[in-house]
């Protein structure tokens, strides 16, 4: 296995392993303004949620690796602590990239990337009208992580009001993860698309409690044919069910096929020889 150290890399090489492995990210395009009323537009995948209640979400705009220079939009916010952070999605992707260019700050990144303005109700930063979701926040803390370049500034921020286009609501009124076809950052220049041809569901195990990887019987756990997501679900059962347990591949390989269908139940049942 490969190890690093991270003092003993480059910054540029540190944060492309980084950024590599830990994706996809994210993306929070920030709308921000400084004290001149300057408007500014930024894209950034050092983001998440972080809380309910209160409703907190935080962004990093980070220090340039390659200079140490900071972006205007943490100079914005140091100015007028308010930020509206639109969320991304593939109709979208090209614009928001194109934001990303580091224009002058008296460049207006909306009608560089051909973005539309619109008045906040809150707040004085503009809402993104193309964005599936804005959240309207009032920053709580800018928390510095360093002094170098490469060093992130948590913006930890407060929403205090949610807008959402109705074309991303399903027949009940709440968001549709279907539709909304978001797309977080990668590596490089890589994207990942998030839409109806990708997406998957995994249960949360919160009514039942598994038995465990450890209460598989061997001739289950040891099979060369399970794979460890195969094993997984095997081993969400609240209990052990009985019966012959085979070691056959080519039963194994059917009850494979089952568990790909998400019909643990017939899984087991062949298994077990039931």
């Amino acid at each position: 296995m490969k190890t690093i150290i991270p003092s003993e890399v480059s910054a540029p090489e540190l944060q492309m392993i980084m950024q590599t492995a830990i994706a996809p990210r994210p993306i929070a395009l920030a709308s921000t303004l400084d004290q001149e009323g300057n408007i500014n537009l930024s894209p950034f995948s050092f983001f998440n949620m972080f809380s309910t209640v209160p409703p907190v979400i935080i962004f990093s705009p980070a220090r340039r690796v390659r200079d140490n220079t900071t972006k205007h939009t943490l100079q914005n916010i140091l100015e007028v602590p308010e930020v509206v952070i639109g969320t991304v999605n593939y109709p979208i992707v090209q614009q928001i990239s194109l934001a990303s260019t580091e224009y002058d700050k008296e460049e207006n990144e909306f009608i560089k990337s051909g973005l539309t303005m619109k008045d906040a109700d809150l707040i004085k930063p503009k809402l993104i009208s193309e964005c599936p979701v804005n959240f309207e926040c009032k920053v709580q803390e800018v928390k510095p992580l360093g002094t170098e370049g490469g060093a992130g500034n948590l913006i930890i921020c407060e929403v205090v009001k949610i807008h959402i286009r109705e074309e991303y609501l399903n027949e009940h009124g709440l968001l549709d993860q279907k539709k909304l076809d978001i797309v977080a950052r990668l590596g490089a220049n890589w994207y990942s698309r998030n839409n109806e041809d990708n997406l998957f569901e995994v249960p949360k195990p919160l009514v039942t409690k598994g038995i465990g990887f450890d209460q598989l019987p061997d001739a289950i756990k040891l099979s060369t044919i399970f794979t460890g997501n195969d094993l997984g679900m095997l081993a969400n059962v609240e209990k052990l069910p009985e019966g012959n347990y085979s070691d056959n591949q080519q039963i194994h390989l059917k009850a494979q096929k089952l568990l790909s269908e998400k019909k643990i139940d017939e899984a087991w049942k062949l298994i077990t020889g039931q």
